[in-house]
């Protein structure tokens, strides 16, 4: 049965990765469905689905789009050009932030400081863009052991750090509890991040152990694991951010139920480990 619609948070975000295989049109409708708000999408199913009519199908269902996922990856030749197109297509979606992981280390460099080096100089390329489409680019601190190959930014201060030189309302960082859980300084990140305008979004997943074969799919059902969601929920609370909560999973498990079955689950963990 699904969940009362009058019973769902209205922060409320399902992250499109969280029921990858659900196609969109369904993904949708089960939001619709139970009551949900907000959806964060990815770039690679729109651009499969079409920006347009993704823009269109979430609009005449009432859905916000609370994110786009993801630029970044400035390692990469291209990468302030196709930037530039995720700017574009976010601001068409109507969403209000791109999300950016920063990338890695290029083929065969060893040389960390360079590689957040051009981090800082993609973004000081494309904020000014991003805020001529009213796109926020939401920095996300990614666990360190993703350093080498997807995220040399791995704290809030970092990220943090990154973004001072622009206008809060061009660069923000993300507040993931699966990539932050761990940093002993993550607290007083989120109090400054609140303090200085730039929290873009607030995102939940479970940390557990053993990691699987490749990593990328271990992110952990809500309340599976060692993360102290509610306390991370209090904390951007208290640091002033009353936006979209995303629940973002990634897991095989997970992926391989009916979207609808997948949903409800989140939902009703969300409500009892989040909430």
């Amino acid at each position: 049965m699904s969940p009362n619609p009058r019973s769902v948070d209205p922060r409320f975000s399902l992250n499109q990765w969280t029921t990858r295989h659900w196609p969109l049109p369904d993904l949708v409708a089960g939001c619709v469905d139970r009551g949900v708000r907000g959806v964060g999408l990815w770039r690679e199913p729109v651009a499969e689905y079409g920006v347009a009519r993704t823009a269109k199908l979430v609009r005449d269902a009432g859905l916000s789009v609370t994110s786009l996922c993801r630029g970044g990856f400035f390692q990469r030749p291209d990468a302030v050009a196709e930037n530039r197109r995720a700017i574009e297509e976010a601001a068409e979606l109507g969403a209000p932030s791109l999300v950016l992981v920063s990338g890695g280390l290029p083929e065969g460099s060893r040389d960390v400081d360079g590689a957040r080096e051009r981090v800082a100089e993609a973004l000081a390329e494309l904020a000014p863009y991003a805020g001529e489409h009213h796109v926020q680019l939401a920095i996300e601190p990614l666990h360190p052991m993703y350093c080498s190959d997807r995220c040399v930014v791995s704290t809030l201060g970092q990220a943090l750090d990154l973004a001072a030189p622009h206008p809060p309302e061009q660069v923000g960082v993300i507040v993931d509890t699966y990539h932050l859980w761990w940093d002993p300084a993550v607290y007083d990140g989120i109090a400054r991040a609140g303090a200085e305008g730039r929290i873009s979004m607030f995102q939940v997943a479970d940390w557990t152990t053993p990691l699987p074969e490749g990593v990328l799919t271990g992110r952990g059902m809500l309340g599976d694991g060692c993360v102290e969601l509610r306390r991370f929920r209090e904390a951007v609370e208290a640091a002033g951010y009353a936006g979209p909560i995303e629940v973002e999973i990634f897991n095989s498990e997970l992926w391989a139920m009916p979207g609808a079955e997948a949903l409800d689950l989140t939902l009703a963990r969300f409500a009892e480990h989040v909430l």
